[in-house]
């Protein structure tokens, strides 16, 4: 039983390993035979580790993850709640930008599928949510606004653009437009990293560990 569990480990250390590299290239539609033919094991063995594209997805991702939510909770004491949620969702867009298939492990998932508990969509909102109710309470950002409208906000911004010739610049112009809009009374003043109409959306990232 030892040995079956150590070459468990080892098939997910190099499916995983597999896995980031296709994901790179190919974003969502990295393909799980080619995952299984470069980790040299079996397609089912795949399937077995990650029944579903997506929790194979949000296994190549949980890093960026992890370091989304630390970001959420650093802000979660700053003085200024608009700055805050902004600095924190223009980071969430930049990620999303940057790395090919991450917006689609942030989307929802889809009405047939039961969304894990532990999903990176869940684990997202869980961080990025108190900053903006706080922001809400404060009366800094409109009332009617939820976390499910900013998440697709931030999808639909690094899809857009996925294709574009300069995305991190295209992005970053789209998000202050959006910005605009969840609070007119501020218009874009105070958005991180807002020092021209042609700003890239990597300014302001934290540490990226992938």
């Amino acid at each position: 039983m030892t040995g079956q569990r150590s070459d468990a480990r080892r098939n997910y250390r190099l499916i995983l390993a597999a896995a980031e590299a296709e994901v790179a290239a190919h974003g969502a539609d990295a393909s799980q035979e080619r995952i299984a033919r470069t980790a040299g094991v079996g397609s089912a063995t795949v399937r077995r580790h990650f029944p579903t594209r997506r929790a194979l997805l949000e296994a190549v991702f949980q890093e960026r993850i992890d370091v989304l939510c630390a970001h959420a909770h650093r802000l979660s004491t700053a003085e200024d709640s608009r700055t805050a949620l902004l600095e924190w969702l223009r980071a969430l867009v930049a990620y999303a930008v940057s790395a090919r298939g991450f917006a689609n492990v942030l989307s929802y998932e889809p009405p047939t599928e039961e969304p894990s508990p532990h999903s990176c969509g869940k684990r997202i909102e869980a961080a990025g949510d108190p900053l903006l109710q706080r922001a809400i309470r404060d009366k800094a950002v409109a009332p009617h606004v939820t976390f499910h409208d900013l998440l697709t906000l931030a999808v639909g911004i690094a899809l857009a653009t996925e294709h574009h010739e300069n995305p991190d610049t295209q992005a970053g112009r789209l998000f202050r437009l959006a910005v605009e809009g969840i609070s007119p009374a501020h218009g874009t003043a105070g958005v991180p990293g807002n020092s021209g109409p042609s700003a890239p959306m990597t300014e302001s990232l934290p540490n990226d560990p992938v």
